[in-house]
């Protein structure tokens, strides 16, 4: 398995003049201090420090924070050229930043090229536009569309596109377009971030009033499911599935998490649903086998098998799916075996 390391360097949000109903970022920078490119070294040598000799495979320098080509290109071009630094003497391989599609045009796109930076992400959020608006995003579907075409025209940038599932004005089918139509454009990689309310948001004052009804965890996992499988499905990259619990979840004042929106093992949980689908229709088939002996104590052996990277989500988050099962199928005796050899999930009858 590939091993992978992300530096994270976090650009506070000045770079953008929106207040998106969900971003605090307003919050967060105003008790953040300015990021120099000082700073960007310190943090590249922290973290260097750390992962030598980790047998990595690859090193990635992260800008974060939303809307890094929102800030002056002069700005960018210092940060840039710190991160182009340490890539051409091979202390990392990789450049990436996250940005807005309304912050994309080609003398930003000429900029990036020229500091050699592989990966762009677009938070994209959705591809509706009445979502976009409800969330006072300040672009729309065509900005997207218009920003991906170029991003892709230059030919040397890997395109991600970050969806949010549950915004206002949000439901099922609005989002499984969005999936449609990022299927469309054809990302090499994607993020799903289910909404979660932070305080200090306007969205937390829509939340507390009544005029944003958020999905119910089961309507956020049957949607998110269904927004992964299919864009896996297409050859779509999934990196992420939900925020990371990190300082902008946390118990303070302006990142405190309200209601029950956040969830710190919703990937788990996507996951975990995936396979427990694909395992009970193998079950299915088992248990509605003629020569099953129904109601004998002893009933008929299953094992299910799977390698490493899917065994734990047979199991389930907190072995849900194995209480599942065993509860759903009482006359199975179900036995569970990781193999390293595995591929996929394999069910079968033990002689």
């Amino acid at each position: 398995m590939k091993k992978h390391a992300i530096i994270p360097v976090f650009i506070p949000h000045r770079g953008c003049p929106h207040a998106c109903v969900f971003c605090n970022q307003n919050a967060i920078t105003a008790r953040t201090a300015d990021v120099t490119p000082g700073d960007v070294r310190r943090i590249a040598d922290e973290w260097l420090s750390t992962l030598q000799n980790r047998g990595l495979d690859e090193i990635e320098l992260s800008f974060f924070g939303g809307s890094f080509t929102g800030i002056p290109i002069e700005e960018q071009s210092a940060f840039l050229a710190v991160a182009k630094e340490y890539k051409d003497a091979g202390k990392i391989d990789r450049i990436h930043l996250s940005t807005r599609p309304d912050y994309i045009n080609k003398e930003i796109l000429d900029n990036l090229r020229a500091y050699s930076v592989d990966v762009i992400e677009l938070g994209v959020q959705s591809m509706d536009d009445n979502v976009l608006r409800l969330s006072e995003r300040g672009h729309t579907a065509e900005d997207v569309y218009k920003a991906c075409e170029l991003i892709k025209s230059y030919g040397c940038f890997t395109l991600g596109i970050q969806l949010m599932i549950g915004l206002p004005g949000d439901s099922y089918e609005a989002c499984m377009e969005s999936v449609r139509k990022t299927i469309q454009i054809g990302p090499e990689i994607a993020r799903l971030y289910p909404t979660v309310i932070i305080s200090q948001t306007k969205l937390a004052k829509m939340y507390e009033d009544g005029s944003f009804v958020p999905f119910t965890q089961d309507e956020m996992l049957r949607t998110t499911t269904d927004m992964y499988r299919k864009l896996t499905a297409s050859g779509i990259n999934v990196i992420r599935v939900g925020l990371k619990a990190s300082a902008l979840i946390n118990d303070s004042e302006e990142s405190r998490v309200v209601g029950n929106s956040y969830h710190p093992a919703f990937r788990q949980l996507v996951e975990g649903r995936i396979a427990r689908e694909e395992v009970e229709d193998k079950l299915e088939a088992i248990a509605c086998h003629p020569e099953r002996s129904e109601g004998s104590e002893a009933g008929i052996p299953v094992m299910i098998t799977a390698g490493p990277d899917r065994f734990a989500s047979v199991i389930g988050h907190k072995a849900e799916n194995k209480k599942y099962f065993e509860t759903k199928y009482p006359d199975l005796r179900i036995s569970y075996r990781e193999d390293p050899k595995a591929e996929g999930i394999t069910v079968r009858t033990i002689k």
